[in-house]
């Protein structure tokens, strides 16, 4: 009987080499510490406090509106989670929020509702495609790079549109921005998109590979992986999201403004942090991700009903997002 065709073993071989070494760059990737079960503490904490502290927060309607906030964070902090997987950071994503609600709202007035939407979401597409080839082709700092076009995409949304653009269609309003039974529409489309970024980091070659690059850049290139295409992917992929928050923020209120999506960028580098994510690259998860969101969206809840001003919720963000990189810096 012939022997196999060298050709075919050279490329098993190849195959099992890379597999091999996009596991030994996760093999490194650090252990849950002691800051995992602080913040699930912290957690549970903050919910006793709010069973305790106030007889509405259990209520239907607060558990509802509850959702429906946590919704653009969650969404935002998904796309935030796979960039910073990869070694980068997307500072950009609050301007693609506005830029995303913007167009879905105005364009709808002069297009069908789904070509405005899917144009509202190629335009976050394209912002994350442009920060991916910056950072991937030039070797630019991603801090620097989306903090251009953080300004760049917000002033461009204030050149199309000076004024709030209030979405014509009722579909639009009352259906992606309404419930389904106790649920809110936009509640179940971050679960999905949840769920699909599970899969997509777990389960895929190209979301293994984004965390073997976050783990080890130049290892992940001696294995093999396209470095640079998967860093395109990634910021892509935080466009997208940042885009749906937007278009789902505008159908729940109803109007989009210039100005909406300022400083949601800390937020959800928050989330992430808070679930795990190492700044630099590497490390953390979706469902750590997930906990995170409802961390800090339990928080917010909490304070407004205590008619908390705005201020002290950002000293208060500000302080959780230093603890945890601290808690969480490589050693």
């Amino acid at each position: 009987m012939m022997g196999q065709d060298p050709n075919v073993e050279a490329k098993e071989g190849l195959v099992a080499r890379k597999t091999r070494s996009i596991a030994g760059i996760l093999s490194r990737v650090p252990r849950r510490r002691w800051a995992d079960y602080a913040f699930m503490a912290a957690f549970v904490l903050l919910l006793l406090v709010a069973a305790s502290a106030s007889d509405v927060f259990f209520t239907q309607r607060n558990i509802s509106n509850l959702m429906r906030q946590t919704v653009t964070n969650g969404l935002i902090s998904l796309g935030m989670l796979v960039v910073i997987l990869s070694g980068g950071i997307d500072l950009s994503v609050g301007s693609v929020v506005a830029l995303s609600a913007i167009l879905a709202s105005g364009l709808q007035h002069r297009l069908p509702l789904v070509l405005a939407i899917l144009i509202a979401l190629a335009a976050g597409v394209l912002v994350g495609l442009l920060n991916g080839f910056l950072i991937s082709r030039f070797k630019l700092a991603p801090f620097i790079v989306t903090l251009a076009t953080l300004g760049a995409v917000r002033g461009t949304v204030y050149v199309y549109s000076e004024v709030p653009q209030v979405p014509s269609s009722a579909f639009f309003r009352t259906v992606l921005g309404g419930s389904v039974g106790p649920v809110p529409f936009a509640a179940l489309v971050m679960a999905v998109s949840f769920v699909g970024v599970w899969f997509f980091l777990n389960r895929t070659t190209a979301g293994r590979s984004v965390i073997a690059i976050g783990g080890n850049e130049e290892a992940a290139r001696l294995a093999g992986i396209h470095v640079s295409g998967h860093i395109l992917l990634a910021y892509a992929i935080s466009g997208l999201f940042a885009a749906l928050a937007g278009v789902l923020l505008a159908s729940r209120l109803g109007i989009a403004q210039p100005s909406v999506g300022a400083g949601y960028e800390l937020d959800a580098i928050a989330a992430c942090v808070i679930g795990g994510a190492v700044l630099g690259g590497g490390s953390g998860g979706v469902v750590g991700t997930f906990g995170g969101v409802l961390t800090l969206g339990l928080i917010d809840n909490l304070l407004n009903l205590f008619n908390v001003q705005t201020y002290y919720q950002q000293i208060f963000k500000g302080l959780i997002i230093l603890f945890a990189v601290l808690a969480r810096r490589k050693e």
